[in-house]
């Protein structure tokens, strides 16, 4: 969180009717990017999915321990790189 606050980002939260939620949601220009936080290498991205497709976000952000990569229409940024979103 603070690595974006420090980039100027306004963070917001959001959750459906208990079913899902997104740890921070970016406005970056007129869109909404997703972005969730996770602890492991293999964790499933449910509620991005879910966030993705109601609010028409061009690509979500999961941030956990795996490395880079871009596959399924997510982000994906080690723990360790969060300063370079």
């Amino acid at each position: 969180m603070q690595q974006t606050l420090n980039k100027g980002y306004d963070l917001f939260y959001w959750q459906s009717d208990g079913k899902a939620e997104i740890d921070f949601v970016l406005q970056i220009d007129d869109s909404v990017i997703p972005v969730e936080v996770k602890k492991g290498i293999h964790n499933r991205s449910r509620s991005l999915g879910i966030f993705a497709e109601k609010y028409k976000s061009p690509y979500t952000i999961r941030i956990s321990k795996k490395n880079f990569g871009f596959e399924n229409n997510i982000k994906s940024v080690p723990l360790y790189a969060v300063f370079c979103m």
